[in-house]
């Protein structure tokens, strides 16, 4: 008896709390209304695509759909890994994402930190208009300024090189250059774009905490060191943790529009490796299982990087 009258009051306080639930959904319809645009966009462009995952499973034929195709388990993943390419895209994309993980990403911070010690407003924000315009030019654009400026035939560069005495380079043709070429374009276009987030986050910094570090007689770089950095601290784990998720990520059109047959053999990266496979030979499967792959990877590396920050005492990302 005592049992059930104790089932009953769990009952009715569940209806209580579901009731409130709802009660409070219904006075913030207009918040839930303005992030169902979101919510479509990752539903139908992100999770409704996945469905495609299955034909890396299968010997997929677009005659026969995917519920029809004959099932190939983990053939394709096992071609691929004893594919004699496997290395040379492994090692191409790893040392890429490296470059931008290095040299890319702290960029943004320092600007940031930069930014935030301009004192005129109306010149930071000149250089913020400034640093964010390549943001919006697409690479095709990009990759043909830099051929402009870098080819050997009437190239800025190049004719200023020879202007001073020495031997002009071929550096769109030259495999030594082709990854300093990247990341160069990727800085250029990027980096200025990547400060809106670490610019917001510094603008909750209390100001009293500089205003007593200057009366303990603190310079600029203390009060970053010790005030600035630690409070955006948490900010660049989670961005860092996030941009690891997209590590073998290097980007297709980039790459594709600056490889050639002189510098593939250091360019040829998954993602235009999967666009040769999958779209000009017709392998989906197999190029299915390549980005499948690449996407693990990816997961495997987010799930490492937020157990470590939580590890080290940092928020994470879930």
């Amino acid at each position: 008896m005592e049992q059930t009258a104790i089932n009953k009051r769990g009952w009715a306080e569940n209806r209580v709390g579901r009731s409130a639930k709802l009660r409070q959904m219904l006075k913030d319809r207009l918040l839930y209304l303005m992030l169902a645009p979101g919510l479509l966009y990752f539903l139908i462009f992100k999770y409704v695509p996945m469905w495609g995952l299955l034909i890396a499973f299968q010997n997929y034929q677009p005659v026969r759909g995917f519920l029809e195709s004959d099932w190939a388990g983990l053939t394709h993943f096992a071609a691929f890994f004893r594919d004699e390419h496997f290395w040379m895209l492994f090692r191409n994309t790893f040392v890429l994402a490296l470059y931008n993980l290095l040299f890319f990403f702290p960029l943004p911070i320092v600007l940031a930190l930069l930014l935030n010690e301009v004192r005129i407003e109306g010149y930071k924000r000149f250089i913020q208009t400034l640093i964010y315009i390549p943001h919006f030019v697409s690479w095709v654009v990009i990759v043909g300024i830099f051929y402009i400026f870098f080819t050997t035939e009437g190239g800025l560069v190049n004719e200023i090189i020879a202007r001073l005495g020495f031997e002009k380079i071929n550096f769109l043709l030259s495999g030594d250059w082709f990854r300093t070429m990247i990341t160069s374009q990727v800085i250029w276009k990027e980096a200025g774009w990547g400060t809106i987030i670490f610019l917001a986050a510094l603008s909750g910094v209390d100001t009293q905490l500089y205003e007593a570090s200057r009366i303990d007689g603190a310079n600029r770089l203390r009060q970053i060191w010790h005030i600035t950095l630690p409070a955006i601290r948490s900010t660049i784990v989670i961005l860092l943790i996030l941009r690891l998720g997209h590590f073998l990520d290097t980007g297709f059109e980039q790459i594709f529009l600056m490889l050639n047959a002189m510098n593939r053999e250091v360019g040829e990266v998954f993602d235009t490796y999967v666009y040769t496979i999958g779209l000009t030979q017709g392998q989906f499967s197999f190029s299915t299982a390549v980005g499948l792959f690449k996407s693990l990877v990816g997961l495997v590396l987010v799930v490492t990087a937020n157990y470590l920050a939580k590890k080290f005492g940092e928020e994470g990302v879930y």
